[in-house]
């Protein structure tokens, strides 16, 4: 076994996180109780506090969350463990061994270290390669409860990875223009009074907006990251109306619409770098 002194400082400070979880989970009071449940909905939220920090382009922050996900993992691990389900060293196998056998056009080492061959020289398919693990839908490594605009990417990546995809950028412009002439005539025919065309109106929105999903892949922009972004400056300059209202001594709604525009297009035009902050 590597002596300490031998470790990196990765592995060092691994084995420092998992000395405080053990010590943590004997004698902290909220440790020692917590189970794979009682978890998941913090961790749930640290993914999202991750990506907030990534959006913003905070990368003190980032590391801050990177943390404790970090932690959140290795707690799960602990806890699986203590019920006799598997092992840290189980769960950082497996992901080694998938690795491995989803790359085997590059050599990789086995766990003593040693380096094996490439078995191939050409990138695989990834999702083929899933499949070969056992999947019997090409489409079934996308969680259920993934957010929808996520969950949209991800489906159209999984179905292209088997060929299932436009040729072009301008194909994927042209499905848009179609997408959008069918909403247009849908919202045409919509009664109030008529709960089916209410939903067809629905479904030819929903169209529309994978479509432009699709299209933005096709530009290399992920549709996601991309209206996080847009969230953020809508915030931002939302929030620099509500203050301009303020110090007038009124609310945002006491305004004039042209009131409303004119903060707004100030807003616009102060430094982009404030609308991350």
């Amino acid at each position: 076994m590597r002596e300490e002194n031998d470790m990196t400082e990765e592995q060092k400070s691994l084995q420092w996180l998992s000395r405080i979880l053990d010590i943590l989970r004997k004698e902290c009071p909220w440790d020692s109780v917590q189970t794979i449940d009682s978890l998941r909905y913090l961790t749930i939220e640290e993914v999202y506090e991750l990506s907030d920090a990534i959006v913003r382009c905070r990368r003190e922050d980032m590391k801050k969350e990177l943390g404790d996900l970090f932690m959140h993992l290795l707690f799960y691990s602990k806890i699986a463990e203590d019920e006799g389900a598997f092992t840290t060293s189980d769960v950082l196998d497996g992901i080694c061994e998938k690795l491995i056998s989803r790359h085997p056009h590059i050599s990789l080492p086995d766990r003593e270290g040693v380096m094996h061959p490439a078995v191939n020289d050409t990138t695989p398919q990834w999702e083929q390669v899933k499949m070969k693990e056992g999947r019997k839908s090409v489409l079934e490594g996308v969680p259920a409860d993934l957010p929808t605009l996520v969950k949209a990417i991800r489906l159209q990546e999984k179905a292209g990875g088997y060929g299932f995809e436009f040729n072009n950028t301008a194909d994927a412009y042209d499905k848009v223009r179609e997408e959008y002439d069918e909403f247009r005539q849908a919202l045409e025919e919509r009664r109030q009074d008529d709960p089916q065309t209410e939903r067809h109106a629905e479904e030819e929105l929903g169209d529309l907006l994978f479509a432009i999903v699709k299209w933005a892949r096709f530009e290399g922009i992920n549709a996601d990251t991309a209206l996080s972004r847009t969230n953020q400056k809508f915030m931002f300059r939302f929030a620099h109306v509500e203050q301009c209202a303020k110090a007038r001594g009124c609310r945002v709604s006491d305004l004039t619409l042209e009131e409303m525009e004119h903060y707004w297009n100030e807003a616009k035009r102060l430094p982009a770098s404030n609308e991350t902050n």
